[in-house]
């Protein structure tokens, strides 16, 4: 099975990048003129219990200050979620407090609004997963209201999507009938082709080439039908011989057609990568285990700094040759590949052939499969 992931992608990232803190905005005004709507709703009311209310559904649903010690050292993302995650739920509760005993309210439908906002933070970002639920009841329930307007009712079923492509592949079906849905009541929405290139690029076969065609024939704009393109040729490329010929940084000299009778991984990476350098113990394990069996690895560094990939690779005690051209994304193995996010790891048989684009999880297994043919 292959990890999904949103990161390090060229063009638009969908599912964003949430602050850690200052969550505050969720309302949809500075706080401000949060505060002065508060006031005005005071004036028009005249409720005291309710106001009181607010306020204090109001400062519940503030992001705590981080702890002290974070200063000093920076947390681990489960330290993060651990702090944030209780305060999120808590605030969104707070919320659904206020709006049910006070329905009426000015502010009501606010509360609402920060309710399935703070939910949605603790979902997709700290690991509240046992919140999908109570979102789930909440987008039915708001798009079941006549007065939505068409943007809100576009977001609201976007997120539903997104939830969806966090659990490919397992829930590629359920993603395909999403979006075949959105792509037929918003037609001219760029983002529906977005997440259809990147359920494309978690496909595999003759699925991914049918989805990359799709998109390339259709009306996706022009950035994505490239990008379509690079995915499709990297997939008509599987059980073909793979030219890749450089030397390295250190000088080796490296012709991936040369290593028949090797198993060969071909890592599209860069240390600038968080996810590439959390791959980086996975894949040395293999090599240690697996080299002398045959096991091979070719690095393809999308850095910009020579200086920098010389360092992390003497550090890392990585012991293959890593290409490097210091032109980042316009890499020449990578503009050749179309590869447009990173890391992409690829294995190559014995026979010298492509059999892999998404080596990424269960390597060590994968490869020990190819060395027995």
């Amino acid at each position: 099975m292959k990890p999904f992931s949103f990161s390090f992608r060229r063009g638009v990232v969908l599912l964003g990048k949430l602050a850690l803190t200052g969550w505050l905005g969720l309302g949809g005004m500075p706080a401000r003129a949060e505060e002065a709507a508060v006031s005005a709703a005071n004036t028009a009311t005249n409720n005291a219990e309710a106001d009181k209310a607010w306020r204090e559904t109001y400062k519940a649903t503030r992001a705590p200050a981080p702890p002290p010690e974070w200063q000093e050292k920076e947390p681990s993302s489960e330290e993060v979620a651990k702090f944030y995650l209780p305060a999120l739920i808590s605030g969104a509760d707070k919320a659904k407090d206020f709006y049910t005993r006070f329905p009426q309210h000015a502010k009501a439908k606010d509360a609402r609004a920060l309710e399935y906002k703070l939910l949605t933070m603790a979902a997709q970002r700290y690991g509240g997963t046992n919140q999908t639920v109570r979102l789930e009841a909440l987008e039915k329930a708001r798009l079941d209201d006549p007065n939505l307007d068409e943007d809100e009712r576009f977001q609201l079923r976007m997120r539903g999507a997104q939830r969806l492509m966090m659990g490919l592949p397992e829930t590629m079906a359920e993603v395909e009938k999403a979006m075949r849905a959105m792509q037929k009541d918003f037609p001219k929405r760029e983002e529906v082709y977005q997440l259809l290139m990147m359920a494309a690029s978690q496909s595999e076969g003759e699925k991914g080439r049918s989805l990359a065609r799709e998109i390339i024939d259709g009306p996706a704009p022009d950035p994505i039908k490239e990008e379509a393109r690079g995915l499709l040729n990297r997939l008509e490329a599987v059980g073909k011989p793979v030219v890749i010929q450089y030397t390295s940084v250190d000088g080796r000299e490296v012709d991936v057609a040369k290593m028949r009778e090797k198993v060969v991984l071909i890592d599209f990476w860069a240390t600038w990568c968080g996810p590439c350098v959390g791959e980086v113990p996975n894949v040395k394990a293999a090599y240690e285990k697996l080299h002398d069996k045959g096991f091979e690895i070719v690095g393809i560094s999308f850095d910009q700094s020579k200086e920098a990939l010389e360092k992390f690779v003497a550090k890392q005690g990585m012991a293959w040759p890593q290409y490097f051209d210091g032109e980042g994304w316009g890499n020449k193995f990578g503009k050749q590949f179309g590869i447009n996010g990173i890391p992409t790891m690829w294995l190559v048989d014995k026979k010298g052939n492509l059999r892999d684009v998404n080596a990424r999880g269960a390597l060590e297994e994968k490869v020990t499969k190819l060395l027995a043919e």
